[in-house]
């Protein structure tokens, strides 16, 4: 299953969210046959075809909305000081006992550019992307101002990303996994473009494991916010519903760290031979 429609050129198959075949009525019947042992199938009507367009026009729609809202906390978020110091030195630590000096390393969601910028005298060369157009403007004079020659920024947003296949060696993303309505789907395009027994480094927030207060959050006010188009995706979910997303998208957990029920999870996976 893909949230992707793919055209396969005269056949006008389609393999669309929900792992549904939409074929035209026309296939022949030992076709249709051998895609109705393996898959549900219905045939492809008008009516069909507008969903897969409002589904398309909503997912356009949302990330609009989500880009508008980073672009407007940039400028506050630049001069935010981080909360956890001690937590996030030991992440940074533990991330540069896998750098290597000849390493190409991409970062998703770099916000302002801060960790990038500190990875980057470890590494090759660092990539880093964000969906908001101003954090990546305040990222790049960052990067001047610290004669970080080595970084480079591109706003996009993980279904934008386009790196080529085993083309990198690292992929980090610090609370991100739980702002992104297809966590699976950003997992499968890194371990794409990850090269054989490369790294995801990722911290990630699973609301699910913590308090009642923060499931009332993310559960009540978050989700009102979300459905007026104040405050952008957030998604709950376990620890353990993490981790079993990288195992069956080909990683293993190299090394997890989670402070306490209340913080973010650490987890560095590698991608398997």
């Amino acid at each position: 299953p893909s949230k992707t429609i793919m055209n396969l050129r005269q056949g006008h198959v389609r393999l669309v969210s929900q792992g549904l075949l939409l074929l035209p009525a026309t296939l022949p019947a030992d076709c249709a046959r051998s895609f109705f042992a393996r898959v549900p199938v219905v045939l492809m009507t008008a009516k069909t075809r507008d969903h897969v367009d409002a589904k398309a026009k909503h997912k356009r729609k949302s990330s609009d909305s989500e880009q508008k809202f980073w672009d407007r906390m940039a400028e506050g978020y630049s001069k935010q000081p981080i909360k956890d110091v001690p937590s996030y030195e030991k992440k940074l630590e533990v991330t540069r006992r896998y750098l290597r000096p000849d390493m190409k390393l991409v970062e998703i969601g770099c916000g302002t550019g801060g960790t990038s910028i500190l990875h980057a005298p470890y590494v090759e060369s660092v990539h880093a992307t964000d969906i908001s157009a101003d954090m990546i403007e305040i990222a790049r004079k960052k990067a001047e101002e610290e004669g970080a020659e080595n970084v480079t920024f591109e706003r996009a947003s993980v279904e934008e990303l386009s790196q080529e296949k085993e083309s990198v060696d690292a992929v980090l993303a610090l609370s991100v996994l739980h702002v992104l309505e297809d966590r699976e789907g950003a997992i499968r395009k890194v371990h794409r473009m990850l090269k054989p027994e490369g790294l995801f480094v990722t911290s990630t927030v699973c609301a699910s494991d913590m308090g009642a207060t923060t499931k009332f959050f993310v559960n009540s006010f978050f989700r009102a916010g979300q459905f007026f188009g104040l405050l952008p995706k957030f998604c709950a979910f376990t620890k353990t519903e993490l981790e079993d997303s990288f195992k069956k998208n080909g990683f293993d957990i190299e090394y997890e760290w989670r402070p306490s029920a209340d913080k973010a999870a650490f987890i560095v996976a590698k991608k398997k031979d």
